[in-house]
Parts: structure tokens; sequence; C-alpha cells
């Protein structure tokens, strides 16, 4: 792993909102149902199903008269074990949270069950940010071309999923030791800043995420060191840079495009107009 001081040409910021607005879109690409089924807890719908679970679920019996379901959220856990066993996803050996509208857990589930069965997950989005007296500076890494998705992608200095009895906080600490070497008091000033959710359909399945975002101003002598091997270096860019990497290009992972809309707003890199139709975009989309 190794850090570099990365730029890109000099370009002036283009007044359009398309090549933004377009990143998310595609993060919103889901239409719900669109040909799935209800997935249920007990007597809450969790999750949507597309035909080919469906058809999984019928063989085990999972069949009900409003979808497909099981009784209790002690149930979940082993059924993604056996939805792994059938073939239809890869396991991560990590269990998440499942939660119902209200943030209530009601069980488990292999992490890589949940697209599968279109299940709400959570996850941490943190903006490393340097301020210098040449401006500001974003650290931005990238992901190991190891990586079962999106390998080789532009992605944040720290993200990662929520596990099973973490919360927003805990995670951005325990992710930016791991991914980032960053300790554990300097992670812990990292400020909240936003909320984002939405709906897509990727390779893996229906992904409907919810990030949690965070900015942590860092000393402009951190160097970032990977400690899980999942990311290949690190770079530290002028912010008008990544501004224009993501107007420009698909070079960021396709979630980390939306949480640096939202920084580049917080951050007035956009007229106040423009401001808030991104921000309504943002705000305004279903999980």
């Amino acid at each position: 792993m190794h850090a570099t001081y990365w730029t890109v040409s000099d370009k002036s910021l283009s007044p359009v909102l398309e090549p933004f607005l377009r990143h998310i879109a595609a993060c919103n690409s889901a239409v719900l149902p669109g040909g799935r089924l209800p997935f249920f807890c007990g007597t809450e719908q969790i999750g949507w199903i597309s035909p080919l679970t469906a058809q999984a679920l019928e063989t085990l019996g999972l069949q009900q008269d409003r979808g497909f379901g099981v009784k209790t959220g002690a149930e979940l856990f082993p059924l993604s074990r056996t939805l792994c066993e059938m073939g239809l996803y890869a396991s991560h050996d990590e269990a998440f949270d499942v939660r119902n509208d209200n943030g209530l857990v009601l069980g488990q589930v292999d992490r890589g069950a949940i697209p599968v069965l279109g299940l709400a997950a959570e996850g941490v989005h943190l903006n490393g940010l340097v301020e210098r007296a040449d401006g500001l500076f974003l650290w931005v890494a990238r992901r190991s071309m190891s990586k079962r998705l999106d390998p080789g992608k532009l992605d944040h200095l720290v993200a990662g999923g929520m596990s099973t009895g973490l919360d927003p906080q805990t995670t951005v600490v325990k992710e930016a030791q791991e991914e980032a070497g960053i300790p554990a008091e300097l992670a812990a000033t990292a400020r909240p800043v936003s909320r984002i959710e939405y709906a897509l359909e990727r390779p893996e399945g229906l992904r409907r995420d919810v990030l949690h975002c965070y900015d942590l101003l860092l000393p402009e002598k951190f160097v970032p060191v990977a400690e899980d091997g999942e990311v290949e270096s690190f770079h530290l860019m002028p912010i008008q840079d990544v501004m224009a990497l993501v107007r420009d290009t698909d070079s960021f992972k396709f979630n980390v495009n939306l949480v640096l809309i939202d920084l580049f707003i917080r951050r007035g890199l956009f007229a106040p107009a423009e401001a808030d139709i991104l921000r309504n975009s943002l705000a305004g989309q279903p999980r």
C-alpha cells in the first residue's frame, strides 16, 4: 500500500447539473416492486425478492398467501445460509442485522444474502478531509483489484457495512482503523453530516442501502495505511479535482458519488439554486 498526492488536469467546474444528477438517478434505478414479490418476517414486510429467489424459497416451503417469508427473525440467518448452499450467492462470512421500518432488529443474515432477499442494509462513508493553506483536500482510496465488488474503483478513505451489534459511530471507528490506520481517538471525532438512501439493481441483486455519512478533519501530516488489504493505494486530491472526476467519469464506486455530491453541496461548490436541486434529488428518493 502506498500514498500519493494525485491531481487531475485543472478544469473549470460546469454549471450544468446533468452530470451529477445522472449519478443520483443511477443509484435510484430500481422500480419497486417491479416484478418482485414481497418477503416477510412474521407480519412485517422486510424485502423484495426476484422470481429466481422466489423459486428457491418455494422449494423450501416458504410461500405464503401474500408472498414469501419466515415466521420469526430466528429463522433468517439459517435461511441465508441455506440460500448460499443453494448457490444464490457466495457467503461473506459476516452477519448483518435485519431491521424493520422502525429500526428494531428482527434477526440477522449473512451479508451476501441482503441483495438476494432485497433487504435494507446500513453502512457508513467517511470523507477524510484535510484543510491546507492552498485549499480543501480529500483522501481518496483505490479499491483492491481482489475486491469482490467494484475492484479498482475509487472509494472513500473509509467506508463499510454496519455489522451485527454495531451502530454508525462504532462502525466508523472500527472501519477507520481497519481500512486506513486511523487511531480510534481521532476517528471518534468524525462528525455525522447526512443520511442517504437509494435503491438500485446490481449484479448481486437489489440494493436498498442507507448510508450514514461523516466528515473527519485530518492533520496535514497524516498518511493513511491500509490495515486489511482492501485498498490498493491512497491519494490526496484537491476537492475541485474530486468534483471533476465525479462530473466527468465513473471512476468512483457507484454510491460514493452520492456522498461526494452531498459534500460538494455542503462545502458551497454549487450555486445556491443548483445546490437546492441536487439536495432535493438526494433526499427525494425512496428506499
